[in-house]
């Protein structure tokens, strides 16, 4: 089978890389690479840091050599933390790494809204106050009013939150004014609550790991495999 190659750059504490994988079809091969480790916690000052272009660039360039169709930035709070311009910013430096194609956690979540058609979400983090709140700023900017949002201020491990706890979070932001709901975090796993969640509310809930594979899959010509999550769906 010929396989099609999807770069994925993710932080240096990614964790979920089988996640990511069960959204992708059998003839695509994903190629993941890291920014090199810095020990820093999941603050604000991470984020900060692994938003540098520069940085971001050189990472992307890691993984050129296998020739992939599209790269994908695979973090939520390194791609919104300099608002608008520092999401274009960041797609701009991998593309100008030799990306064919390139986008980030925060990009394809607005790819994501519009092709929803929604404009009123709540959200759910595994964030401090700070970066929670530094969601809600990206979004008012890309025209999104957040009118509801719950964290769990962890700075590390996110990635052990179980599922249990995320489907929680979500139960407690819902409301009639919430037209689809987001779980933020590429550390965060979400695969096996998706389709639940959405037969239950009977909206969209959308994720970090979901909006990036969704999107990086479709430039690169390709359909994510999500059984019952909607966005999928619409692919």
């Amino acid at each position: 089978m010929l396989q099609t190659g999807v770069g994925v750059v993710a932080p240096y504490d990614f964790a979920l890389d089988r996640e990511l994988w069960r959204w992708v079809p059998d003839d695509v091969t994903l190629h993941v690479t890291r920014t090199p480790y810095a020990p820093m916690a999941a603050t604000v000052e991470m984020a900060v840091h692994i938003s540098d272009p520069q940085l971001i660039a050189q990472t992307t360039y890691n993984v050129l050599a296998v020739a992939p169709l599209a790269v994908a930035y695979a973090c939520t709070f390194g791609s919104f933390v300099g608002g608008l311009t520092g999401e274009l910013a960041l797609v701009d430096a991998m593309v100008g790494a030799g990306a064919p194609a390139a986008v980030t956690t925060s990009g394809a979540l607005l790819l994501a809204l519009r092709r929803l058609g929604v404009s009123r979400i709540a959200t759910v983090t595994p964030y401090t106050n700070d970066l929670t709140a530094g969601l809600t700023a990206f979004l008012a900017q890309a025209g999104i009013e957040v009118v509801a949002t719950a964290g769990l201020g962890l700075i590390a491990q996110i990635w052990a939150v179980p599922y249990e706890t995320t489907v929680e979070l979500v139960r407690s932001v819902d409301s009639d004014l919430v037209e689809a709901i987001f779980i933020s975090c590429t550390n965060l796993p979400t695969y096996d609550v998706i389709a639940g969640l959405e037969a239950t509310l009977g909206k969209p809930v959308l994720t970090a790991n979901q909006v990036t594979m969704w999107s990086v899959l479709e430039l690169a010509g390709h359909t994510g495999i999500g059984p019952g999550q909607r966005l999928l769906s619409l692919s």
